[in-house]
């Protein structure tokens, strides 16, 4: 079976500070008090014969909501793939957008929880996002996501 593949976008922003990433983390209980090392870029599964740029932007705008910004594929700039500890496949993308973190409007999943109560609940694929400086970043960050953030950096000179 082939690993699973996702793809996603690493909004950046630059400041007089230096650039500025954007994080999110993830919903749902399993996620709710892990903090350090949870953060991921948004991202999601893409199927064979999807481009991976396409859903790309698809995910940014479900994950983050209406308030997205509007991305061309022309603004993308490739941050290649990292494989993370489960065998998935991420392929990256960076960006220069703005995005206000209390705009969040993230999609939902459902999820039996408790496990085995037979009661079905909603959760936000995405509970927060957060701009965060590169060192910060690389904290917060999955660790097999790091790599992207020093990809961007050294893209950015």
């Amino acid at each position: 079976m082939a690993a699973k593949r996702s793809a996603g976008i690493l909004l950046f922003r630059l400041e007089a500070s230096g650039p500025l990433v954007l994080l999110v983390h993830p919903g749902g209980p399993y996620w709710s008090r892990r903090d350090r090392g949870a953060w991921t870029i948004p991202k999601g599964e893409y199927e064979e014969g999807e481009s991976a740029q396409a859903c790309a932007l698809r995910e940014l705008g479900e994950e983050l909501g209406a308030a997205a910004p509007a991305l061309e594929l022309e603004a993308l700039i490739d941050l290649g793939s990292v494989r993370q500890k489960s065998g998935k496949v991420v392929e990256a993308w960076a960006a220069e957008g703005k995005f206000e973190p209390a705009l969040l409007a993230s999609n939902t999943f459902t999820l039996e929880w408790p496990p085995r109560s037979g009661n079905e609940r909603e959760f936000p694929e995405v509970d927060r996002a957060e701009w965060f400086e590169v060192e910060r970043a690389r904290e917060k960050v999955l660790p097999a996501q790091a790599p992207l953030i020093d990809r961007l950096v050294d893209r950015l000179g």
